[in-house]
């Protein structure tokens, strides 16, 4: 499995290429800002009007993660749909395909900023979960601890002008993760941004993501 292993207050944790974070000790897949249903919330909205394969390519990508890690429990976490009318328009199909991935498993839906009510949909819907000695939440809060959040797509780029390459990152401290987002039609915030530079220690890694990780320090400014 293409992962990288981490430590966050006593828990190992892997990073996978995929973008999602594996917790073994628990069975536990947690992924964030899915975004299912994109498209068309921007084919609603009067927006650019993009493939509708989205929803299905990211759900690809997921159940290879669960069938991969043989995951009992997954965390979801925040901006799952990309607004809740998106997850009440979801085709029958997709529906079923998400409700057969949760079939066996602990599915905890946390809110988002783009789903903040519960959907109609299996599992369990939380503002957060606290699994000691960590915590998960959409957003990450200054001064926590043991915390793992989504909500700002992070990204980092490795290599020089011309030749080096961007991409989805997870942001690593002694303190949180700030995983990638996983689905298909999103975009992401470079780690020297002030809000992310704020929040990371001085030695906080990148862990960028893809068919090789590559670890290195967290590009600033």
């Amino acid at each position: 499995m293409n992962m990288h292993e981490v430590t966050l207050a006593g828990a190992r944790l892997r990073a996978l290429g995929s973008g999602a974070l594996w917790w073994p000790d628990q069975g536990l897949l947690c992924v964030s800002d899915l975004h299912l249903g994109k498209a068309e919330r921007l084919a609603r909205r009067g927006g650019t009007r993009l493939p509708p394969y989205d929803t299905r390519d990211t759900l690809t990508r997921l159940a290879a993660d669960l069938e991969a890690t043989q995951a009992r429990s997954v965390v979801c976490l925040g901006d799952s749909f990309d607004d809740l009318g998106a997850a009440r328009a979801l085709p029958e199909d997709e529906r079923l395909w998400i409700t057969q991935l949760q079939a066996g498993r602990r599915w905890v839906w946390i809110e988002g900023n783009h789903d903040p009510g519960p959907i109609e949909m299996g599992g369990t819907h939380l503002a957060e979960l606290p699994r000691p000695p960590l915590t998960f939440r959409h957003i990450a809060k200054p001064g926590s601890s043991g915390e793992i959040s989504g909500h700002y797509h992070p990204k980092a780029r490795i290599g020089g002008r011309g030749h080096g390459a961007t991409r989805p990152a997870f942001l690593i401290d002694q303190d949180r993760i700030i995983l990638p987002a996983y689905g298909t039609y999103t975009g992401g915030l470079r780690s020297h941004e002030p809000v992310l530079s704020q929040l990371m220690r001085p030695e906080a890694l990148a862990i960028l993501t893809g068919a090789q990780l590559y670890a290195i320090p967290m590009p600033r400014g």
